[in-house]
């Protein structure tokens, strides 16, 4: 098993205690990962904000730095290896994605910003942006029952057991069984299924279902959901096989279960009708837990 070596969290410039931080220390303390905190400031809201912006703009990069510094210096009493920094950009995203070029981390982790469906419609929210653009996992953390997760979710469809789809199958139990090594955590497999999808349409005629075939479907669907969990050594009583829209199903599971981070693919096909990536983006705003999002391979 790979052991985490780098990681990399974006703090938002509010000097705080958040839930990704406390998620970052915890993992750090738990690996022995050197840790880098980056707070990017967008220098246009500063600029818009403020009329003697060029003092003012220094001000807030020297208080966020001091911040960290202050923080910084509490980690490493407890044995952390964790280096700072502050920056002023226009373009938080690229200056990220630079950064994750730079130091190839084994994680990014960031809270969830939540940002309302209306701002959406206009504005492609960062997190989103990362999720599309980040070539490392990204761990998106919304809330933190423990600092450490206790329980990770794999979250996968067998439904292509050939192909890309088996490629991000791989990668996203690889990656919840890396986290789950890495943490002493249970590994749970899941796989929401939707009826609906077991039928098809018949020459213009609309949606038929051929007596029994929706129970066919399910049963071989099932058959490859327990295969792949047995090849990666889940047992029974991890293996969640549930029926329901992906999205809606992987919240009630999370709510009425101990889940702690959700493990997704996270790419983004032509042409395709059930897209793994917007299921992971529509999850994030929707799941009381955090999401660690695979990026798998490019669009086919």
């Amino acid at each position: 098993m790979r052991k985490y070596q780098r990681l990399l969290l974006i703090a938002g410039p509010t000097m705080r205690h958040s839930p990704a931080m406390e998620r970052a220390i915890a993992l750090a303390d738990a690996t022995g990962a050197a840790l880098h905190i980056a707070v990017f400031i967008e220098d246009f809201d500063l600029m818009r904000l403020m009329s003697n912006s060029e003092q003012l703009r220094e001000l807030c990069r020297q208080e966020n730095l001091q911040w960290l510094t202050d923080e910084a210096d509490l980690m490493r009493r407890k044995g952390i290896n964790v280096t700072t920094e502050v920056a002023l950009t226009r373009d938080p995203l690229q200056a990220i994605l630079e950064h994750v070029a730079q130091m190839q981390p084994d994680l990014v982790i960031k809270d969830v910003h939540h940002e309302s469906a209306l701002k959406r419609v206009f504005v492609t929210p960062l997190d989103w942006q990362l999720l599309r653009e980040c070539p490392t996992p990204v761990h998106l953390v919304s809330e933190v029952r423990c600092p450490l997760p206790r329980v990770i979710v794999a979250a996968v469809d067998p439904s292509h057991p050939e192909g890309q789809i088996s490629t991000i199958n791989d990668s996203v139990i690889l990656a919840a069984n890396e986290l789950a090594s890495q943490c002493d955590a249970e590994l749970h497999m899941l796989h929401a299924y939707e009826l609906t999808h077991t039928h098809f349409s018949d020459a213009g005629a609309g949606a038929v279902t051929m007596p029994g075939f929706s129970t066919d479907v399910r049963r071989s669907l099932e058959k490859c959901f327990v295969a792949l969990a047995e090849r990666y050594g889940v047992p029974p009583e991890r293996q969640h096989f549930i029926e329901g829209p992906p999205s809606k199903a992987m919240v009630d599971f999370a709510t009425h279960t101990r889940a702690d981070v959700f493990v997704m693919g996270n790419t983004h096909h032509q042409g395709l009708g059930k897209l793994l990536g917007s299921t992971t983006e529509h999850v994030l705003y929707q799941v009381p837990c955090s999401v660690l999002a695979i990026k798998a391979g490019a669009d086919q």
